[in-house]
């Protein structure tokens, strides 16, 4: 677990790099605040998310929502968390 999506990056490296870890599943939300702020904070954490998987050739799926979102909105969308898992799980089994 990590304080914000900004710093899921770090910890999504140390876990890719484990022989033992087959994918790693990011679960989040960027709340929309009175600046752009949370849109930067999406695209480049997506950005480096995507830039891992494909450096260290493991799965590692995006179940992050926003920017945008009103925490009402992010509330809402708790239970898609559960697909970023499914994908993930489709994704080993298919690259297996």
């Amino acid at each position: 677990m990590v304080p914000g999506v900004y710093d899921m990056p770090l910890a999504i490296k140390k876990m890719v790099m484990g022989p033992n870890i087959d994918a790693v599943v990011t679960i989040g939300c960027v709340i929309e605040g009175q600046t752009k702020h949370d849109e930067i904070v999406v695209q480049h954490a997506t950005r480096k998310i995507t830039d891992l998987a494909l450096e260290y050739d493991k799965p590692v799926t995006l179940g992050i929502s926003g920017p945008g979102m009103s925490r009402m909105d992010a509330h809402k969308r708790v239970d898609y968390a559960k697909r970023a898992v499914e994908a993930a799980v489709k994704m080993v089994q298919r690259l297996k």
